[in-house]
């Protein structure tokens, strides 16, 4: 039953937040009445509205850490990073608008470093290039990455990020490939 309950205050949350304006704050309250428990019941799984979403965004982290343990091509990566905003879109303007922003970010730079990571380990594992070389190409990517999705989260989310990630993509065709072909020459001198 206990597991319930959370999921039951979970999905309350994520429910509110996809409904409520971002300048509208949410409330334990809130989110009790709206799946039918005590404050009690609440405070018996979190210690406050911060930790539930914390575990929120968490848990939708690892679940696409664990569904896209590879990624072919940057645009595949950069698709994955969105999916979770395309699909909550006013969650995630509520939580950019929030003093709940910095978990948002948090999430945002942990997905950005694991589509990196994996697009590089993925798509170009047959080079040898030296570790700080390839963590310097894996940062770059995760900071691309998360300017990209922060800059169309501050534009509230108005544009088709899936069509500008797309061009951003044919633009910088090959410049990753150019990066470890500079880095293996480097390092096998």
């Amino acid at each position: 039953m206990s597991g319930l309950t959370k999921q039951a205050i979970r999905n309350s949350c994520i429910k509110l937040l996809n409904e409520r304006p971002a300048n509208r704050q949410i409330t334990v309250k809130d989110i009790v009445e709206d799946c039918g428990i005590n404050r009690n019941s609440f405070y018996y799984h979190y210690q406050d509205l911060p930790s539930l979403i914390e575990e929120i965004i968490t848990k939708e982290a690892d679940t696409l850490i664990r569904d896209f343990p590879r990624v072919d091509t940057i645009e595949e990566g950069l698709k994955t990073a969105v999916s979770f905003a395309l699909a909550n879109k006013k969650m995630i303007l509520h939580l950019y608008h929030s003093a709940n922003r910095e978990i948002f970010e948090q999430y945002l730079w942990r997905i950005c470093r694991h589509v990196a990571e994996a697009y590089i380990n993925t798509a170009f594992s047959d080079y040898v290039i030296s570790e700080n070389d390839k963590n310097a190409i894996i940062n770059f990517h995760k900071c691309e990455c998360f300017g990209i999705i922060m800059n169309w989260v501050s534009q509230s989310m108005k544009s088709d990020i899936m069509e500008d990630m797309h061009r951003l993509c044919e633009i910088r065709k090959g410049m990753t490939e150019e990066m470890f072909r500079r880095c293996e020459k480097k390092f096998s001198e």
